[in-house]
């Protein structure tokens, strides 16, 4: 009973209307070009970097390109779009919604969190000239609702354990549908590797792998002595993918200070990861963070929560891009296995959903032009 994203709603977002996606533990999202795969993860990341706390001009730096093409502005010059998500876990399913507008100011105007038909957290706009938003909070004593301003540039839900006290059972419901929220959401790593920077030496530093991967040497030169099992896993994964078989994928120190990944390959020969084509560094990156966690991705967790109650997922753009057949099958059989032990999930974007299709565990959703 991890917390986890199981339903992603895009009523008005970029191409999207009125949308709704059920996630699965491996779902991938396939489409011809324009058809608003992006988008989609796009969504879902700006609400877990909402869910973490983040100011709202962080996460939409271009919130115009969020609102659907041909929305018209009311009569005060107002535009804007609206996502939301459920995550499931202990407390059932939760909802959370968040109106945005992007016009004439970026703010969130109004946002909703709900738990088996009841409202726990509501917000609306009241009064333009100010940046707050008017909040109101299920208390469920001899006050049922409790209100209050909040900000107008930060998810609400995120602020709700410094707001709420938790003293009557109202109160602690909001805060258990709101932690279950925050956690499902903050336990994301969206990776796109740069295969560009991924053979670089690089130095030594905190061993936590980057969005881009261009770290990855240094990451495998912590993990490979911390998580023996893990990374046999690794390089049996490599091996499958590999025209050639590979026995160790390594970081070894050079005379600068740096560090550079290389391929020990079964004939005794070694490959400098830079030497790789792009799409087998693609492949290794990927491979890498399905076997890996928390403790190794650049992710902000909900660190009062245990790690063994948290599922990682890792949103991953172009999840095929540059692999051949082989390599896309063995890396969604991964994601599968590693999916069923409860420890991750992933959502992606493939450009060839018959070939997704047909990996037992992988749900595809086919999105039109």
């Amino acid at each position: 009973m991890r917390p986890c994203v199981t339903e992603l709603r895009l009523s008005a977002f970029a191409g999207h209307r009125r949308a709704r996606f059920s996630l699965g533990a491996v779902t991938l999202f396939a489409g011809a070009s324009g058809s608003g795969k992006s988008s989609v993860l796009r969504a879902y990341e700006a609400l877990a970097r909402l869910g973490g706390g983040a100011l709202l001009g962080e996460v939409f730096p271009d919130p115009v390109a969020c609102v659907p093409q041909g929305a018209r502005p009311d009569a005060q010059r107002r535009r804007g779009f609206r996502i939301g998500c459920t995550a499931d876990g202990p407390k059932g399913p939760v909802r959370l919604d968040v109106a945005v507008q992007a016009e004439p100011e970026l703010r969130i105007v109004g946002e909703r969190l709900s738990a088996g038909g009841v409202v726990l957290l509501e917000t609306a706009l009241r009064d333009p000239g100010r940046r707050t938003v008017q909040a109101a909070w299920h208390t469920g004593g001899p006050a049922p609702m409790t209100r209050a301003p909040l900000p107008d540039d930060r998810l609400g839900t995120a602020l709700l354990p410094l707001r709420v006290a938790g003293k009557t059972d109202g109160q602690r419901q909001v805060l258990a549908a709101a932690e279950q929220m925050v956690v499902a959401l903050r336990s994301v790593f969206a990776c796109d590797p740069q295969p560009d920077w991924m053979g670089v030496p690089v130095p030594t530093g905190t061993g936590r792998l980057l969005t881009g991967c261009d770290n990855l040497a240094d990451v495998l030169w912590r993990t490979r002595e911390e998580c023996g099992r893990r990374h046999a896993h690794l390089v049996a994964a490599l091996s499958a993918g590999s025209t050639a078989p590979v026995v160790d994928l390594r970081a070894e120190p050079l005379a600068d200070g740096t560090v550079r990944a290389v391929l020990d390959r079964a004939d005794g020969a070694r490959t400098e990861l830079a030497r790789l084509g792009y799409g087998e560094l693609r492949y290794v990156a990927l491979a890498l963070v399905l076997l890996t966690g928390p403790g190794v991705l650049d992710v902000d967790p909900a660190g009062e929560v245990p790690a063994a109650m948290q599922t990682l997922t890792l949103l991953a753009d172009g999840l095929d891009r540059g692999l051949d057949a082989r390599q896309s099958a063995e890396l969604l059989r991964l994601a599968v296995r590693m999916a069923e032990r409860g420890h991750i999930r992933c959502v992606g974007a493939v450009s060839d959903g018959a070939r997704a299709a047909r990996t037992d565990g992988v749900t595809v959703v086919h999105l039109g032009p």
